[in-house]
């Protein structure tokens, strides 16, 4: 079977540089640049830069940029999609690390525009180490760094000439973190006020919000596809069909990527905080409120949890009747995004195991539901009986009877130690719970203060134990 290659000619201007060359920049950025493209004549070529040198992988250019995306899932009437599309708009890539001198010409390519980055959350971060000799620095902002600096000397300093820089790392305001790190090695390598002036005056540093899931390349399946496609193609990519891109920046900046028309789930807003709170309760909160449950339950996956009666009822309860109202947004908007996040837990392509997801529970139920359920507290004068439910089956979780927990070593030590001391009759459970919801480093602060929360959560604990986890949903008012 023929392998896939580039029958487009390389004819499109390198607006964008992209760090990262994995599944999700490809599944996700370049996928809307090559519709932006089709759809409106946005006219834009990628060139993909791999930040890490130390990887035997081959280039994209061994297939001539090109390379195919799969998009399977459940679409707005809940019909199941699944489409290919081959992705042209990448019109090379280069190794930062062999391939320097060609790095560094980038900056002097007087169409370069955007600048697109998943270097992961770790990503954006500083150091006293990399040096602006250094051929290329090792860190994501140090090398962004020596690159604008070469663009800033090359069309001397002309406001003209910047960038608007596209972070989707997965951290809070990345476009200011990324801004704050270019400014950090601006400063370490004493490169001026008339740089600093110019990273602040002519260039725009957005924060985004980035959702999709990508599966990558689909090893169990890519016989039947290849099959259908007629083709093989190393880098082909699976992803849902859900995505959203929103970015907080200037309103010029529509026009200038001809958003208009183009009939895609971007949204520039002049503040991202109401999508993040939206995302960060309803998506990741719901999720994180359901797998406790359903692995109590006896369930695998998600999209069979979304299904059962009683758990994917505690799901739709959870959110209709506790999420939503504790978040500060219009509820039709946020009913509208629930039901998006449901389609794509019933995605039927996707199957996503409660036990992987499971993943250090104590920390993400910290940062994605508590918030919530104080909220609630506040504004209604009452707990969220669902939202207490699950964090007393968080807190069951971890004795280990149901899965093998994956957390912290720290973590599983305390808690391997407190169900010992429970089964020798040493502790009660009660002693265990009150302790563990104490626990201010991983909470944020003391959970027993919150009024009635520590016997709610008892008594959860006790209606699991006796009843069993469906009977205790069931009799949730």
């Amino acid at each position: 079977m023929k392998l896939l290659n580039r029958d487009i000619p390389y004819s499109l201007p390198i607006k964008f540089i992209q760090f990262g060359e994995g599944n999700f920049l490809r599944a996700y950025i370049d996928w809307m640049i090559d519709l932006l493209n089709e759809r409106v004549g946005l006219n834009a070529g990628v060139v993909v830069v791999r930040p890490r040198g130390n990887t035997v992988k081959p280039l994209l250019d061994t297939q001539g940029g090109v390379f195919t995306t799969l998009i399977q899932g459940l679409n707005e009437r809940g019909e199941a999609v699944k489409q290919y599309r081959k992705i042209v708009c990448v019109q090379r890539e280069i190794n930062a690390v062999t391939m320097y001198a060609d790095f560094l010409a980038l900056a002097r390519n007087p169409d370069t525009r955007y600048v697109v980055s998943n270097t992961t959350e770790a990503g954006i971060a500083i150091n006293d180490t990399d040096a602006f000799y250094d051929a290329p620095p090792l860190s994501f902002p140090a090398k962004l760094t020596r690159l604008m600096y070469e663009r800033f000397c090359h069309f001397d300093g002309a406001k003209d000439r910047g960038w608007v820089l596209l972070p989707c790392e997965l951290i809070d305001h990345n476009g200011l973190a990324l801004k704050a790190a270019v400014t950090h090695f601006s400063t370490l390598w004493n490169l001026g006020n008339k740089f600093k002036n110019w990273i602040d005056e002519a260039n725009t540093f957005c924060s985004t919000l980035v959702d999709r899931i990508v599966t990558g390349y689909p090893t169990g399946a890519i016989e039947a596809i290849e099959g259908e496609l007629g083709y093989r193609d190393q880098f082909l990519v699976a992803a849902e069909y859900y995505y959203v891109l929103v970015i907080e920046g200037p309103a010029w900046l529509a026009d200038e990527l001809k958003l208009a028309g183009a009939n895609l789930n971007i949204k520039l807003v002049d503040d991202i905080t109401p999508y993040k709170q939206s995302k960060v309760g309803i998506l990741n909160g719901g999720h994180t409120a359901m797998v406790p449950v359903a692995l109590l339950a006896g369930l695998e996956s998600v999209a069979e949890s979304v299904d059962d009666p009683e758990v994917g009822g505690f799901l739709l309860g959870v959110l209709a009747k506790e999420i939503i109202p504790a978040l500060p947004l219009p509820r039709g908007e946020m009913e509208l995004f629930a039901a998006d996040v449901l389609r794509r837990f019933r995605n039927p392509y996707i199957h996503h195991r409660l036990a992987a997801i499971a993943l250090n529970s104590w920390p993400k139920f910290a940062a994605r539901v508590i918030p919530q359920l104080r909220t609630y507290q506040q504004l209604y004068g009452r707990l969220p009986q669902r939202m207490v439910l699950a964090l007393a089956a968080t807190f069951l979780l971890y004795r280990g009877d149901v899965i093998e927990m994956r957390d912290d070593a720290a973590t599983l030590e305390w808690f391997n130690a407190a169900w010992s001391d429970v089964k020798r009759g040493q502790r009660t459970i009660d002693a265990v719970l009150k302790e563990w919801l104490a626990n201010a480093t991983l909470w944020g602060s003391d959970l027993n203060v919150i009024g009635g929360l520590t016997d709610a959560v008892a008594n959860a604990v006790a209606s699991i134990e006796r009843d069993g986890i469906r009977a205790t949903i069931n009799a949730i008012n």
